[in-house]
């Protein structure tokens, strides 16, 4: 059980290529959180200029209509500190992005097939790092190259599809500053879950013998471990990397008592002048409490997730926010399709098109509730979403007094 907080919502269930940022405006007044677009000719290229609003971090994007993200077509998205905001940590030697996630050696295609026979994808068949794997023969060209004595920032994010990853460098720690668009409280880490659609900034020391070491991504919460590797050289580094991994954690215990160490820098500027902390959200009185529980099930056939029994239909003519600026959405979709809480039991999923209907600016709080065996990522598109707990078993009320109501991530 996961709880958040958001001062506003976003209605739109468009297809997302950037994860985690506000955009302002691309190239106009709406605001579309995806861009589907047709290449009928080889060798295009397409430029989009959009406007980062009030945001730093680092982030990721990929395609997302369909199955294409199986494909890969990965990316990372670095914003920078205006150069007149100060940045709670030194300036690195080098700025790197690190991709991990898991990946299948079926195409998008057979995948969605799949799917639409009523079976799930199962484990995936590897995972990889930047699109790569080290194979440990002493020939593998390393990820990247670092300086003894000098300090490098890794921005890792989880690309993969459903897996979360452990992610750890061999003999070095890891600082985090930032995750998401936050300045965070500057702990040490050995290691670090990293869920689907997370990413991470850690300024790592290269503090070591000069030679070469692995970088480990190993997947968590799966019946089999599956690991990958890649090198990490020093300059003029002597000898190949150890032939002992650094071991990965063992239980989900683990991973929820890390989440709850990561904490907002409340002095700390980010994109504009005021300090994180100036936000006092937990002083605001919550207006209108949303429990969504996700299930699994078939439809037609084909195997489906739905939100309070209800799948979102996509299906639709008009784009729900075009449809919302023309004032034709009562003829296209209805709103509060789904009830703020789960029902008791759900026999049936209904499809339909899933637009909650909230007030602007009234403070709400979401609590997302996983009832399968398998963990669940969630996308939350929008602006001001703060974790503030994460819990096992069926959320009350009275859960709230574990709620961090004053440093939480945004």
């Amino acid at each position: 059980m996961l709880s958040s907080m958001s001062s506003t919502t976003s209605t739109n269930p468009s297809s997302s290529l950037g994860m985690g940022y506000n955009k302002g405006k691309i190239h106009g007044k709406m605001e579309q959180q995806g861009l589907l677009v047709q290449f009928s000719q080889e060798k295009i290229t397409r430029t989009y200029h959009f406007q980062v609003k009030d945001q730093i971090g680092s982030y990721m994007n990929y395609p997302v209509t369909i199955m294409h993200k199986a494909s890969g077509g990965s990316g990372g998205l670095r914003v920078n500190s205006h150069l007149l905001i100060p940045v709670p940590s030194p300036d690195p030697a080098d700025d790197y992005t690190l991709l991990v996630g898991d990946f299948f050696n079926k195409g998008h295609k057979s995948l969605k097939k799949i799917l639409d026979s009523g079976l799930n994808l199962g484990r995936c068949d590897g995972v990889h790092l930047n699109g790569k794997v080290a194979k440990g023969d002493g020939k593998d060209e390393p990820l990247f190259t670092m300086e003894a004595g000098k300090t490098y920032k890794y921005r890792i994010c989880n690309v993969g599809l459903k897996t979360a990853i452990n992610f750890r460098f061999e003999n070095h720690q890891m600082k985090l500053v930032e995750m998401e668009g936050s300045h965070t409280m500057q702990n040490e880490y050995k290691s670090l879950d990293v869920h689907v659609g997370q990413c991470f900034a850690v300024p790592v020391k290269a503090d070591q013998d000069p030679e070469d070491y692995y970088v480990v991504a190993s997947t968590r919460f799966t019946r089999r471990q599956v690991t990958a590797t890649g090198i990490i050289r020093y300059k003029k580094g002597k000898g190949p990397a150890s032939s002992e991994l650094p071991p990965p954690p063992v239980g989900w215990a683990w991973s929820l008592n890390q989440f709850r160490t990561f904490r907002w820098n409340l002095t700390a500027r980010a994109a504009i002048p005021n300090p994180q902390g100036s936000y006092k959200y937990g002083a605001i009185n919550i207006t209108r409490t949303i429990k969504l529980a996700n299930t699994a099930s078939e439809v037609d056939g084909k195997f489906r997730y739905a939100l309070n029994g209800v799948l979102h239909d996509n299906e639709f003519k008009t784009p729900l926010k075009l449809a919302e600026y023309f004032n034709i959405a009562k003829k296209e979709f209805e709103y509060d399709t789904i009830p703020d809480n789960p029902p008791e039991k759900t026999e049936t999923i209904q499809v339909k098109p899933i637009v909650p209907n909230i007030t602007h600016r009234h403070f709400v709080e979401i609590i997302f509730e996983n009832q399968e065996t398998a963990i669940q990522s969630y996308h939350l598109s929008g602006y001001s979403f703060l974790a503030v707990a994460i819990e096992t078993g069926t959320w009350s009320p009275e859960k709230r007094k574990n709620y961090n109501l004053l440093d939480a991530r945004s």
